[in-house]
């Protein structure tokens, strides 16, 4: 799994970004046309043309997203992974839109890719909010309050994170020979696609193409709960019940994550005919 996260940061921010899914997609999934229908007019039409400058901004809309989707494509198609990031800031390196026949990623590319998303500047931002609200709620009482106190709940927020994405999506999957990539289902009605994201926690694509239960998931972030858990969080909050659901809630937010995942071209799409 890779996404910008936090295993004990409040499970209300996820859950805010679904409740938006739930109103942003039924429009989103409304506006397109049936896939056959949209497949037949794209072969028949011409490359689009670049507007004119005067042009109206909803006709230059529809060529720019063309033109962003292509690329998406391209770096896909090159490395395997891409370029996109949800709401045009949260790293997307590891979903893949419209697979077709896409390089598989070797051991050292998943680490390569997992490290590009865990380092990347937004994460920096993310980790600094999350802090903020795990200091203002006084969670993990034993870091104190402060600048010194802030300064540890980013530290170990970031920790968690990181270790969390290297687990799930490096480290179990360069070991098991599975395949960390989110491939995007991107037809059928919003319950359907929703229920295909949410078995993605339990089902996931081996290295050579097969099907088999998401090991690297499951016990990649059970470890981590685990390991960020004894190591260096305050001695009171190093419990087993502590640690299960440290557990539980990062198989949420990454559920949560997938189905955004899912959605997400479609509500892009969305957004640039807008």
């Amino acid at each position: 799994m890779m996404i910008i996260r936090s295993p004990r940061a409040p499970l209300y921010l996820p859950g805010t970004a679904f409740i938006a899914l739930l109103f942003l997609t039924p429009a989103a999934l409304a506006q397109q046309q049936q896939p056959g229908q949209d497949q037949s007019q794209q072969a028949q039409q011409p490359l689009p043309q670049q507007p004119a400058a005067n042009a109206p901004a909803s006709a230059q809309s529809k060529p720019e997203e063309q033109n962003r989707e292509q690329k998406i494509q391209t770096q896909v198609e090159k490395t395997g992974t891409s370029n996109d990031r949800l709401f045009y800031a949260l790293p997307n390196f590891l979903t893949i839109e419209n697979a077709g026949q896409i390089p598989p990623l070797t051991a050292g590319g998943k680490f390569k890719v997992v490290a590009r998303g865990s380092f990347d500047y937004v994460e920096f931002a993310w980790y600094a909010a999350l802090s903020g609200i795990s200091q203002a709620e006084n969670s993990e009482s034993g870091y104190g309050q402060g600048a010194e106190g802030y300064l540890k709940r980013y530290g170990t927020a970031f920790a968690d994170g990181t270790i969390e994405n290297f687990m799930t999506s490096a480290v179990l999957p360069s070991l098991l020979h599975t395949d960390p990539r989110y491939y995007q289902m991107g037809q059928g009605g919003f319950w359907h696609r929703a229920g295909y994201a949410v078995s993605r926690i339990f089902v996931t694509r081996t290295d050579s193409g097969g099907g088999q239960f998401n090991y690297s998931e499951i016990i990649g972030s059970a470890l981590s709960a685990g390991v960020s858990t004894y190591s260096y969080h305050p001695e009171s909050d190093r419990t087993f019940r502590n640690s299960l659901s440290v557990w539980g809630s990062q198989v949420v937010y990454d559920t949560l994550t997938f189905i955004l995942k899912e959605f997400w071209p479609d509500i892009r799409r969305h957004i640039s005919k807008k």
